[in-house]
């Protein structure tokens, strides 16, 4: 009888480990946080003339933005985003009438003279890899403002 009880114990607490370890990846341990509100781009600009992959989305209005541009040129497409709760968010291209499913993950990193890193699967538009700083936040935007917005934060080169 004891070893019966032991063995279901010990079945318990590894299945609670198990539960825990599947239930990890969730939006918070995803970074939900940090994706949010700011600006990410591919890499530093070296020139004016130097093109970048942009991504952003905002939580006021929900939509975001692919950009793909340089000081001088550039091309975007907004989209409107409805989160799936567990690191991933549903992308709604209405030019375009597509529709697709991303995986996001963010973390504070130090890589290339940034702190964030942001790693976006499922895409078709965009970078797979972008990075942020602290101060590259939004604030406040709209679908209206947002291109505006990223232009103003993003650093000359």
């Amino acid at each position: 009888m004891k070893k019966l009880l032991f063995f279901l114990i010990l079945l318990l607490v590894v299945g609670y480990l198990v539960w825990r370890w599947w239930n990890s990846g969730t939006a918070e341990g995803r970074g939900e946080d940090l994706v949010f509100n700011r600006i990410w781009i591919d890499r530093m600009p070296k020139s004016e003339t130097d093109q970048v992959h942009v991504f952003a989305a905002i939580t006021e209005e929900p939509v975001g933005i692919f950009d793909h541009t340089s000081r001088w040129q550039g091309a975007w497409e907004l989209f409107r985003w409805e989160p799936r709760g567990d690191g991933q968010i549903e992308l709604l291209y209405p030019q375009s009438k597509g529709r697709e499913r991303a995986s996001y993950r963010a973390w504070k990193c130090n890589e290339n003279k940034f702190d964030l890193c942001l790693e976006l699967s499922g895409a078709t538009h965009g970078a797979r890899r972008y990075f942020s700083q602290k101060e590259w936040e939004i604030g406040t935007a709209t679908a209206r403002t947002l291109p505006r917005r990223i232009e103003q934060l993003l650093p000359a080169p």
